[in-house]
């Protein structure tokens, strides 16, 4: 079975996100548990965190199919100790709200280089940064989301991310999040050669750690490198791999979340892709 959904808003307070989730007819969905362009904010209260999870069982939506994202500042692979240690910090802080409202799953950006150490020595770090964070919660599976490559980027290379995983202590709460609008514009050519793509992706990293898929259309070309959604069948991928997505039996039981521009087209593009299962 898929699990559509798209990333909802949680203004006013988490507790709204599954409501707005339910009006636009997912099964799934994506939020960001605080600001996500703050270093800080006001801690989750009881409030918030219960309505979060009666709202979520008002609507039927299981925590296995909710992919919380992380705060964009945050980089675990950065180069110099004093944003390092920030970033950490932001990443625990994320991991333990996650905890706080029963979720098992948060999906962040690896991490980028910034010119001043090694592609390896950084990924090294965004593996010691999720060892860090792994060692101080129970129970929050970290999620690693492909990259497209912009500028210093990483996670764009199917090795780069089995490169963070085998350094990961606790395999059981590591996994990955495909973005498809990444994949294509990262280098992955699934519309000449679907098969192939995704069996580069079970042998280099393997689909047992496959947690969740953002599927967006791009509005960039193949290989561009560039990180620009686009809404489903209006940019460079496609209705046709949207269609074998949804047709593919190993993108089950996991979330699909949709962030493609257009919100008010949410509902129809979830109705389009159930129709196509």
């Amino acid at each position: 079975m898929k699990y559509i959904g798209a990333h909802v808003s949680a203004s006013g307070g988490v507790e709204f996100s599954p409501i707005n989730a339910h009006e636009i007819g997912a099964n799934a969905f994506a939020l960001f548990t605080k600001n996500q362009r703050q270093w800080v904010s006001k801690p989750l209260t009881e409030e918030s965190i219960s309505l979060f999870r009666e709202n979520c069982e008002k609507y039927s939506f299981l925590p296995d199919y909710i992919l919380p994202h992380d705060s964009y500042l945050i980089n675990l692979g950065h180069p110099e100790e004093e944003g390092l240690a920030k970033s950490r910090a932001a990443f625990l802080d994320e991991m333990q709200r996650c905890e706080q409202l029963g979720l098992k799953l948060l999906n962040f950006h690896p991490g980028s280089h910034l010119s001043k150490i090694t592609v390896e020595a950084c990924l090294d770090r965004i593996a010691e940064s999720i060892n860090f964070a792994l060692n101080k919660t129970q129970g929050v599976t970290a999620v690693i989301e492909n990259t497209a490559g912009q500028g210093t980027n990483l996670g764009n290379e199917f090795w780069q991310l089995k490169h963070i995983i085998d350094k990961v202590e606790d395999k059981t709460r590591v996994g990955v999040c495909l973005d498809t609008c990444h994949t294509f514009t990262a280098g992955y050519d699934f519309l000449s050669d679907y098969d192939q793509v995704f069996n580069d992706f079970e042998e280099q990293v393997g689909f047992e750690y496959l947690k969740g898929i953002h599927l967006n259309d791009s509005k960039k070309a193949l290989g561009t490198r560039v990180d620009r959604h686009d809404s489903i069948g209006y940019g460079f991928i496609g209705n046709k791999f949207f269609e074998k997505v949804m047709k593919d039996p190993r993108f089950n039981n996991m979330p699909i979340i949709l962030e493609t521009p257009d919100e008010s087209l949410w509902p129809q593009e979830i109705a389009w892709l159930r129709s196509v299962e």
